[in-house]
């Protein structure tokens, strides 16, 4: 009964979300439609069979069956339509004008990021706490391109790829759209520069590229303690630094994992430090698919994740909202442009249920923050992906129009026929594959929790 009232609530919060970035771009559109003077034949959020609405003016205001998407209808817009020279109709109206009606959809969804970006960073900013400062390695696990070329933790990285002197966050993002191609990096230790080229292997749900190092974190603060697992049950608390275990220091959460790989099901002694005392707690590892279900592992049910809290005035956090929208506006054409080339999956990309997964994730974690988030991430993907110059999508409306400017004359009709059919096709299987690939990605769960 639990799940089934955290999956609705999942399936509620994203109907919420998406039919908010759906209603910002279509309005996006019929605001330019209008203030040119378009006619708006339909304004709908979803597709197929009207369910409920009302009509005002010329346009009937819809919410419709199938809550994927949303469209404003304009009169004369279809090519395929008779065009009778009616002065509302789209394709009366000079290229310019159309272009704008075009680009506005997709324009309002980066606006939105950029509002929802900003106000997240002026009222409850939280990230993690690694990202700062230089990227240390903190453990490299056995068996991975880093430690087979030899990376220790304690080196720092002073290159990647083309990025000098760069955070994890950056690494992260390098590693990750480069699975299974030679990464150039540049490691510093004890003074001295070293060139090192990894190949980061695919990895985890999304088959995203891993070298196998982790950062080096300030210090292992314990950040969730999973309910019924051995952490708890031996008095283990959110807010504990551990020192060592069974003796050992442990730098980073995956040394912890590596450890339970290794040791299996026998005791541990965790020394953990609260409120300035000294505590020693012993407990046994279980076997345990983990929450949400996983792989078969050893754990003892904590994760450790340190983050930061700041509050920006208005100005930085204006300059961090540009940033956020220009940086992750590059990842998305990164994937892109390394998906036509074949050199990621396209498991890299979610879909509705990876989608609702993200947006579930941020509802239930404490204050508006999250969620803010996460939609604005959604709400720039969501602009970012209308703007490829695909026919149906609006990019592929701004396209012709483009070709249309430099030969002068209108494409002919059979031709644009076949245009959108064909694009039609590429869209559908598209849709498809990204949400078949959704649901097998949902069938092995992952968990970063030991």
């Amino acid at each position: 009964m639990p799940q089934l009232l955290s999956l609705l609530h999942t399936v509620v919060v994203m109907g919420i979300v998406l039919g908010f970035m759906i209603l910002i771009h279509e309005f996006g559109h019929y605001a330019a439609a209008k203030y040119f003077g378009v006619r708006v034949e339909v304004f709908s959020i979803g597709f197929g069979k009207r369910l409920l609405g009302f009509k005002k003016g010329d346009t009937d205001y819809r919410i419709a069956a199938i809550p994927l998407g949303g469209y404003v209808k304009m009169s004369g817009e279809n090519p395929m339509d008779d065009r009778t020279g009616d002065p509302g109709e789209f394709l009366s109206h000079p290229r310019w004008q159309r272009f704008i009606i075009a680009i506005a959809g997709p324009f309002m969804n980066v606006l939105l990021a950029f509002c929802l970006w900003t106000a997240v960073f002026m009222v409850h900013y939280e990230y993690p706490a690694v990202i700062d400062g230089p990227a240390f390695v903190g453990w490299v696990m056995q068996g991975t391109p880093a430690a087979n070329a030899g990376i220790q933790p304690g080196d720092r990285i002073i290159r990647v790829d083309d990025v000098e002197n760069p955070n994890w966050e950056q690494v992260g993002y390098k590693e990750a759209l480069s699975p299974n191609q030679p990464l150039k990096f540049e490691i510093l230790r004890n003074g001295v520069i070293s060139d090192i080229t990894l190949v980061p292997q695919p990895k985890g749900r999304n088959q995203a590229g891993d070298v196998g190092m982790v950062p080096k974190e300030p210090a292992f603060i314990v950040t969730m303690i999973e309910s019924g697992m051995p952490a708890e049950k031996a008095g283990l608390k959110v807010g504990d630094e551990i020192l060592t275990v069974n003796g050992q220091e442990i730098p980073a959460l995956e040394a912890l994992v590596d450890m339970l790989t290794r040791t299996k099901d026998q005791p541990l002694e965790i020394v953990a430090l609260r409120q300035g005392q000294k505590l020693t707690f012993k407990l046994q590892p279980v076997l345990s698919a983990g929450h949400p279900a996983g792989e078969m592992r050893y754990r003892i049910g904590l994760a450790s994740l340190p983050t930061k809290v700041v509050k920006l005035p208005f100005p930085q956090a204006v300059r961090k909202s540009v940033g956020e929208c220009v940086k992750n506006s590059s990842l998305i054409l990164e994937l892109l442009r390394k998906m036509l080339q074949l050199k990621v999956s396209i498991r890299q990309v979610d879909g509705p249920i990876g989608i609702g997964s993200a947006v579930g994730s941020a509802a239930r974690e404490e204050g508006w923050a999250p969620l803010l988030f996460v939609s604005a991430i959604i709400s720039l993907n969501l602009g970012v992906m209308n703007l490829l110059p695909i026919p149906i999508l609006d990019g592929g409306v701004i396209l012709l129009l483009l070709i249309e400017s430099l030969m002068q004359r209108e494409i002919s009709l059979p031709i644009k026929e076949r245009i959108y059919q064909a694009a039609f096709v590429f869209l559908v299987l598209f849709a498809v594959t990204v949400i078949y690939n959704d649901i097998v990605k949902t069938l092995p769960g992952l968990t970063r929790m030991p």
